[in-house]
């Protein structure tokens, strides 16, 4: 069966779009059929993924506005089992457009019926906002990740995130599940990414992936090269840390 899982946070700089991206292309790398949507108006998946805005003339926004299928927007990418539908400029005001609309939280759900069965694995990159296009990945998703920076800011706004989840399951997605808290950013010189992430470990349990995303140098780098982590530096430790994520993913989906 494929999964749909999306990428959310409403805090930026939590890793979110790194995340999207580096995942996707750790389950493309494993053969898993994957398709990368990219739905934050910012683009910055699509551009990791080498694409460039230039490039674009339609994205999601053409999907979820005018009908347009989506099996029109898919882009290859320099990875065989790896798809991406970019974003672009368009979608900066895509949630006042859509208000109008009928089953406006379920235009995305919709469009991506008639391509799922194409692959194993859809990732969404959502914005970062809990806005209307969020609650619209939030409702065409089977599970979410929730990337935490491991400082202490970020974990101010983890209730509300959680509490917009339980609204989504409560109203729109009864089967929407938690894939897990992924914490991001570590730095084992410093003391508040180990107490941050021995917090959030008691207090969610098992909710917390067990792979930990680094700082890492060459993970900063590689969007400005259009690359995930895994063709830019395949043995750097961001590399390494997304794969293990992907394995951990991969245990999910098979038990």
């Amino acid at each position: 069966m494929p999964r749909v899982i999306s990428i959310a946070n409403q805090k930026g700089g939590v890793g979110k779009t790194t995340t999207a991206v580096n995942l996707s292309a750790s389950l493309a790398v494993a053969e898993k059929r994957t398709l990368l949507i990219d739905i934050d108006p910012q683009g910055n998946a699509t551009s990791g993924l080498g694409v460039t805005r230039e490039e674009v003339s339609k994205s999601i926004y053409d999907a979820l506005i005018d009908g347009v299928p989506v099996k029109d927007l898919l882009r290859d990418t320099e990875l065989e089992f790896l798809k991406i539908i970019p974003s672009n400029i368009d979608l900066i005001g895509v949630e006042i457009e859509l208000v109008p609309f009928p089953n406006r939280e379920t235009r995305l759900k919709n469009a991506l019926q008639e391509i799922k069965a194409d692959f194993d694995f859809l990732i969404i990159d959502s914005p970062p906002s809990l806005g209307l296009i969020t609650v619209n990945s939030l409702t065409a998703s089977d599970s979410v990740i929730i990337p935490l920076q491991c400082e202490y800011y970020p974990m101010e706004g983890l209730s509300q995130l959680l509490k917009t989840i339980e609204l989504i399951k409560k109203n729109l997605n009864p089967f929407l599940k938690i894939e897990g808290i992924l914490l991001t950013m570590f730095d084992k010189r410093n003391n508040i990414s180990h107490q941050v992430t021995d917090e959030v470990r008691k207090h969610f349990g098992a909710m917390v992936f067990n792979t930990v995303i680094p700082r890492n140098v060459r993970l900063s780098e590689c969007p400005s090269f259009g690359k995930p982590i895994i063709l830019y530096d395949a043995d750097s430790r961001g590399a390494e840390s997304y794969l293990e994520l992907a394995k951990e993913i991969l245990g999910h989906n098979q038990s």
